[in-house]
């Protein structure tokens, strides 16, 4: 979810046609927005069965927000993506981990939403297997973000089989997640992964979660799809779908290739999609996301093959998060990449 450090002006302007696979809501208000000279709100589409109406763009808690001594920006950056209708906004337990201290993304933003949690969905995640472990992140979840509940906390970086039988053995971790559900301490479950598809179709296949946080970029089609089998699956069982790795830490930029987030961003957002998340580095990057999906129209099939042609040449650096890629198996940390 990590934006890029990388100059993210497009070179290449993205065409606009055709019809989207999901319903965009919000056009009214568009048209109100526009008669009255304001910038038009971004349009929403439904966070599966949730009840949330969700805004194309969400802010992913990584990039400076995940950083030490970044307090001030990494509030300037929600504050700011609040203020311009960011209604959702993801964080977890292992993000900026501080050696000498509390996680630095959740504290960064629980310092916002101690006066703003009512205007977001709010949704964190738990690195931990183990039942007990996790219930320890969420608490300490709680108290970082300065709420009494999450609206949703998923298992984070699901990468193999092996992490699921431990999440789903007699002490495992989802018995955590249906405890603090029954609870009220969380609103919704879901489930998170971006280094194997298969994985994590069977992770929802083994339980009824709400949403899934996947990985989605036009390097998908080329190697080790998510949308293949994976993105279907969860819209058949009606979970909100959130896209990650959409610029991939800026590895999907290169000259001759992806030159700019409009494309990247677009292509996601012609999927059957509720919403892409990505981590920001300032303010300036954050209003150009919010620009890209105000201003979304969605990509007819030859201008989407058009786009993943473009990546054709590299798609093992721009998909490095994935099983057998360029970047896979660095950082690892209790057998998962931390690399989100």
């Amino acid at each position: 979810m990590s934006e890029s450090r990388l100059s993210r002006r497009d070179f290449v302007k993205v065409g606009a046609a055709g019809a989207a696979g999901v319903a965009l809501q919000g056009g009214g208000q568009a048209a109100a927005a526009a008669s009255s000279g304001q910038a038009p709100p971004m349009p929403e589409r439904p966070l599966g069965r949730t009840g949330h109406n969700v805004r194309l763009f969400s802010l992913g808690g990584q990039a400076t927000i995940e950083q030490p001594n970044r307090e001030e920006d990494s509030m300037a950056i929600v504050n700011r993506a609040i203020d311009l209708g960011v209604n959702y906004v993801d964080t977890a337990a292992a993000y900026g981990r501080n050696p000498d201290g509390p996680p630095y993304s959740q504290t960064y933003i629980g310092k916002v939403m101690k006066d703003r949690r009512n205007e977001v969905f709010l949704a964190s995640k738990t690195h931990d297997r183990s039942r007990d472990g996790s219930l320890r992140l969420l608490e300490q979840s709680l108290e970082l973000l300065n709420t009494d509940h999450l609206d949703l906390w998923q298992l984070h970086n699901i990468s193999t089989t092996r992490q699921l039988d431990q999440i789903f053995a007699d002490d495992g971790a989802i018995h955590a997640m249906v405890e603090a559900r029954e609870q009220g301490m969380v609103r919704f479950l879901g489930i998170t992964g971006h280094a194997d598809p298969d994985v994590l179709l069977d992770g929802i296949n083994r339980f009824d979660f709400d949403t899934i946080l996947m990985a989605l970029n036009p390097a998908d089609p080329h190697y080790l799809p998510f949308m293949e089998n994976l993105l279907p699956a969860a819209n058949r069982k009606g979970m909100g779908v959130i896209a990650m790795k959409i610029p991939a830490r800026g590895r999907i930029f290169r000259e001759g290739g992806i030159t700019g987030i409009s494309q990247a961003m677009t292509w996601v957002l012609s999927q059957p999609v509720s919403t892409c998340i990505i981590g920001c580095d300032d303010v300036a990057q954050l209003e150009e996301n919010v620009a890209v999906a105000r201003d979304f129209k969605p990509l007819n099939s030859m201008e989407m093959r058009r786009i993943e042609g473009l990546v054709a040449d590299y798609p093992q650096e721009a998909s490095f998060f994935k099983r057998g890629a360029a970047g896979f198996g660095r950082g690892m940390v209790d057998d998962q990449q931390f690399v989100d």
